[in-house]
This record gives structure tokens, C-alpha cells and sequence, in this order.
């Protein structure tokens, strides 16, 4: 008899309440006037999705640190230019739309009167909790995230791909090993060193001088991997140009520490949450008064709809 197998979606919170904060007019108001465009949206967002992709249980995965200093004391430009202001006993403040951030406190609260599970631990980025329910998971995972940094988590063996979306949640592209080939020509490993190399300005990644896209690619074909790649400077007969070599060599120092801060992590100490997708709110009352003060009206109406069915 065929094991029955529980999906797990996990959400990259912020990514998705940032697209939906963009994407719904800012006219979207609760009754004393305050955006809740993003809140709506958000709520839009997580009823299309259950209605598309019936998760059995679902994760709200949270940013407790966006820039944790263990990754800027290892390339301190990590996410620099997004630094609103400077914390020295929490984590630095992000730049963000200043008619957002006064609606995430009510994001939360909207999710936990749910029931839907919201988890973010100190220390850690929002991708790393992805990575470490994902690398937890015994079942299918979909991982629901505008950034391509988690494509360095799909694996086909185990059923973690990543859905990319494209307009809305309605139109997503669903990133598995077949795509990443075609597209990148890695798999999801790989494509964590081909960030490395390539770089990232938007997230403060220098990267390998002069080694683009392509040319990481092609390095990583030959080479397998960036260990690989670094292993062949010591080998005169290897396929390097003489710039590839002079490159690669002065950025040893970076490429050191590089995987550590582009990889995500995978040993994020997890608190013990009830994943399961909520068919009926948690807190009923709570939910009644968060509607009512916020204006959720038919996005939320549609959300427990669906959970209900």
C-alpha cells in the first residue's frame, strides 16, 4: 500500500506581504482610514493558494533578524544598503514603506487568531526556517517565495520545489530541477554557488569580479562546484582563462566565507508549532475584533471559506 504523505507549504511571509503591498492599491483602508492593502492581499494570497495547492499543513515563515550579524561579521556589505537604522543590542531596522510597516503587527495578529502557524526564531532570516522545515520534511514541500534564493533548496528526489510568483499568487511558476537546468544550467545546490560567484547587488553580494551568469555556469559544469573551481587554481592544467585565474584568486578571501552566508541554514533550533492547516480560527473572537477594526471584510470571509472546506 502507497504511504500517504502530508504537503507542506511554507511561505516566505515578508516577500509575499511586500508583493501584496505593491500589488493593492494603497486606497485599500480599514474604517479609520489606515492602509491594510498589504493585510488583504496577504490574506488574498494564502486563499488562492490553499484553494490551488491544498496544503495539509502550512507555515508562515517570519524574518526575527533580516541581516543577522553572524552573516555581516562574514561580508559585512550583506544587505548594508537596506539598513534604515543601526541597533547595537537587536537587529538593525529595515527600509521599508512607511505605510507597511505599521500593518505587519496586524498580519501577525491576523495569522495567529487563525491558527495558521507563524514561526520566525532570533538570529535567523525568514529562509533559513524555510530550509530547515524543508530539510525536516518527510512529504512533498512547496515553498512559496518571491526571492530566488531559496531555488538553492528544490530537490526532485524529495519533492521540494519552489513556487515563484509571476503575477499575484495566480500565476506561478513552478521551479524544479528541470527548470533550474534550463534556465541556469544548475540544480538547487548548484545554484547557491552560482549566486556566489555571480554575485547579488540586492543583497550587498560582490560576488567574483567579472564572473557573470554564464561564466559561473560554465565554471561550475566543468569544475562541479565552487570547491572545484577553487581546487583547479592549484592545477596549471586546468580550463581557466588567465583573468578567470588571476579573478578567482584574489577573491579567495570572499569565496571563504561566501557559502556560508549564501547558503540557507539548515539547523534553525525550531520551536514545536501544530503545522496543520486550520479548518476553523483558533481564536474566534479575537479574529471578530481584528476584522472589524481593520476592515478585512471579503478577503478574510473568503479565507476561512476556504480552510472550511
Amino acid at each position: 500500500m502507497r504511504r500517504v504523505t502530508r504537503r507542506l507549504m511554507l511561505l516566505d511571509t515578508a516577500s509575499l506581504y511586500f508583493r501584496a503591498y505593491f500589488g493593492v492599491p494603497e486606497s485599500v483602508k480599514a474604517p479609520d482610514g489606515t492602509p491594510v492593502n498589504a493585510v488583504r492581499g496577504l490574506l488574498e494570497f494564502i486563499d488562492r493558494l490553499v484553494k490551488d495547492h491544498r496544503p495539509d499543513d502550512l507555515v508562515a515563515c517570519m524574518d526575527a533578524d533580516w541581516r543577522p550579524q553572524w552573516r555581516v561579521d562574514l561580508i559585512p556589505s550583506y544587505k548594508a544598503h537596506r539598513v534604515a537604522e543601526e541597533h547595537d543590542l537587536g537587529p538593525d531596522e529595515e527600509e521599508v514603506p512607511d505605510t507597511l510597516s505599521p500593518q505587519v503587527p496586524v498580519i501577525e495578529a491576523v495569522l495567529d487568531a487563525l491558527g495558521i502557524a507563524r514561526v520566525g526564531v532570533p538570529r535567523y532570516e525568514a529562509d533559513d526556517v524555510i530550509g530547515t522545515f524543508a530539510g525536516r520534511a518527510t512529504g512533498p514541500v512547496d515553498i512559496v517565495t518571491g526571492d530566488r534564493d531559496l531555488y538553492q533548496l528544490v530537490d526532485d528526489k524529495r519533492e521540494i520545489r519552489v513556487l515563484y510568483p509571476l503575477k499575484g499568487v495566480g500565476t506561478l511558476q513552478l521551479t524544479d530541477e528541470a527548470w533550474l537546468r534550463e534556465k541556469y544550467g544548475v540544480d538547487g545546490p548548484g545554484y547557491a554557488d552560482l549566486a556566489l560567484l555571480r554575485g547579488d547587488p540586492s543583497d550587498g553580494l560582490p560576488g567574483v569580479p567579472g564572473i557573470g551568469e554564464k561564466t559561473a555556469a560554465k565554471l561550475l559544469a566543468e569544475f562541479g562546484d565552487v570547491a572545484g573551481i577553487m581546487a583547479a587554481l592549484d592545477d596549471p592544467k586546468a580550463k581557466l582563462t588567465p583573468s578567470q585565474r588571476k579573478r578567482l584568486d584574489e577573491s579567495r578571501p570572499y569565496v571563504a566565507v561566501a557559502p556560508t552566508v549564501v547558503r540557507v541554514a539548515g539547523d534553525v533550533p525550531l520551536p514545536d508549532v501544530d503545522t496543520a492547516l486550520p479548518h476553523t480560527p483558533r481564536d474566534p473572537a479575537a479574529l471578530d475584533e481584528l476584522a472589524a477594526r481593520w476592515g478585512l471584510g471579503g478577503s478574510l470571509q473568503r479565507l476561512l471559506s476556504t480552510l472550511q472546506v
